[in-house]
């Protein structure tokens, strides 16, 4: 089994910044996708920032030259920094991992809160 833990959302105003942080349990070898999805009030789920099987980094176009996904396999941490953060980025955020080998399966972490005010 996989269990990921979220954390660092908050509120902030426009303009400011906050780092998500996604903790996975267990190691993971081989992944399909990894990355960062987004629900905000009354609105389907939608990606934000992934990496692709081969590492590749993909970020929706709402959020290129703001939003930065990292990741620091060492400690089983995926990050997003996002910067200069607004209003319409208010949402839940969560982390996603799809894996391939061990513990095949989609996984997805609780979710964390992150508000942006005018």
């Amino acid at each position: 089994q996989v269990h990921l833990t979220e954390s660092g959302g908050g509120s902030v105003q426009a303009g400011g910044s906050l780092r998500l942080s996604c903790e996975t349990s267990g190691r993971i070898f081989r992944i399909r996708r990894m990355g960062w999805f987004r629900q905000a009030p009354g609105s389907q789920r939608e990606p934000v920032a992934t990496f692709n099987m081969q590492g590749d980094p993909n970020y929706a176009d709402s959020v290129k030259g703001r939003f930065t996904i990292s990741r620091d396999a060492a400690k089983n941490t995926m990050y997003l920094q996002m910067n200069n953060l607004a209003p319409e980025d208010t949402a839940v955020y969560s982390c996603n991992v799809d894996v391939l080998s061990p513990y095949a399966g989609n996984y997805w972490g609780p979710g964390t809160q992150v508000t942006v005010s005018s």
